[in-house]
């Protein structure tokens, strides 16, 4: 049996998080004082990881600012987090928790998880969602350079056991597709997400529906083979 990994970004992919990802920004900004972004440009960083998309968002901020505004994005979203839990902080897409599990249910296809949260964010989602067992390889800024990089991807290749050819990564933004290209894996963009389809130049595919999905890949791997 030849295995597939089927990788997953998380927010704008997965879940919703914009109100609480705008919210926290937005507290980490009133905390040093400096002007807030638009919306447009707060989840135009969403997928890097926290201390690249601050800086990206406050270039003007020196180190020490940026370490504050970081931990200020930190204690907003966590306490967002505890106020309202997981499911209503961060709900999942439709159809998402039917279509993990019909994709957890082929025997040949293994799921994993690459995302420019924290590993404590991580794990709360998850397990706030209880989908943890539903991944094989869970990936995140913790542990890699951000996002476009693909040492992520490569590391949950390495996990899963699995060739890049026999590989996808869905996303919502350009950082996703542009890392799944740096490590030869197919790249497939979700309309539903924050960046639009013109941002998605990069992926190879682009789908609407995540319901579209197992149809798709029995597409690209029944051609590969």
């Amino acid at each position: 049996m030849d295995l597939k990994l089927i990788i997953f970004d998380v927010d704008g992919t997965l879940v919703d998080s914009q109100a609480d990802i705008l919210a926290s920004m937005r507290g980490a900004f009133a905390e040093v004082g400096i002007e807030t972004p638009s919306r447009e440009e707060i989840l135009g960083i969403v997928g890097l990881s926290l201390p690249v998309a601050v800086a990206q968002l406050a270039p003007q901020a020196d180190a020490r600012t940026v370490e504050a505004m970081v931990e200020g994005y930190k204690t907003t979203y966590m306490r967002l987090r505890a106020q309202s839990g997981t499911p209503v902080s961060s709900p999942l897409y439709p159809h998402v928790r039917e279509m993990l599990a019909a994709l957890h249910a082929r025997p040949e296809w293994l799921l994993g998880i690459a995302t420019g949260k924290s590993r404590r964010g991580l794990d709360k989602l998850v397990d706030g969602h209880g989908i943890r067992n539903l991944f094989v390889t869970q990936q995140c800024a913790d542990d890699h350079p951000s996002k476009p990089h693909p040492a992520m991807l490569q590391a949950a290749l390495a996990e899963a056991g699995v060739d890049a050819r026999d590989a996808v990564m869905l996303g919502d933004t350009s950082f996703d597709m542009d890392m799944a290209a740096a490590a030869g894996i197919h790249g497939i963009g979700v309309s539903w997400g924050y960046h639009d389809r013109a941002r998605l130049a990069s992926a190879r595919s682009i789908i609407d529906d995540i319901r579209a999905l197992p149809a798709l890949l029995d597409q690209l791997w029944s051609q590969a083979a």
